[in-house]
């Protein structure tokens, strides 16, 4: 039976050429709607494609935007911040200068007054010592005019032979008298020959 079924739909092929044309042709309009349609689909999803990835490129580019802002804010407040610490540094070596420049002059200062002072105390050992030759040199005179010619002697050999250079070489009340080196040596030659 099923043989008689082939038969009959072979026959019936043959016999309506028509009929297989026009079956041919909705086939083929079928597959032609069928591509047409999942062309439009295919379409369809290309565009949905394009514009999420259009809306993905448009959204990292706002945060691409922001980032560079963001970057540019930090980096103008890193520069004004360097230039702010640069700022500081020069002053800071200016004061620095003026600092060191205080403390040479201070230095120049306290060398002056330290020269000053071993100065000073030169001419205060002197002076002690000055006074110590008049002392003498008035215990001699005194010992001298009492003609107490021992005691002159033993005076004498207590000054030694530096305290006698610290005698004045010049009077202090004038010209006309013997200054107190000259009045020594004048004792001096008179007892110690």
């Amino acid at each position: 039976m099923a043989e008689n079924k082939r038969e009959a739909s072979a026959a019936a092929r043959s016999s309506d050429p028509r009929a297989s044309r026009s079956q041919q042709r909705h086939r083929q309009r079928s597959v032609f709607q069928y591509i047409t349609i999942l062309f439009a689909a295919a379409l369809v999803l290309l565009l949905y494609t394009f514009m999420m990835e259009r809306r993905q490129f448009e959204l990292q580019k706002e945060q691409d935007r922001a980032n560079i802002s963001d970057l540019q804010k930090q980096s103008t407040s890193a520069v004004q911040r360097l230039e702010q610490l640069i700022a500081e540094n020069d002053a800071l070596k200016d004061q620095l200068e003026e600092e060191k420049a205080q403390l040479d002059a201070l230095q120049d200062r306290h060398d002056q007054l330290e020269a000053d002072y071993n100065l000073s105390e030169q001419a205060n050992i002197s002076l002690e010592q000055e006074t110590e030759a008049l002392e003498h040199l008035c215990l001699l005179e005194r010992a001298y005019s009492q003609k107490k010619y021992n005691q002159c002697r033993e005076i004498i050999q207590q000054m030694g032979e530096q305290l006698p250079n610290y005698l004045p070489p010049a009077s202090a009340l004038g010209e006309d008298q013997p200054s107190p080196a000259a009045r020594y040596q004048e004792i001096y030659d008179k007892v110690m020959k």
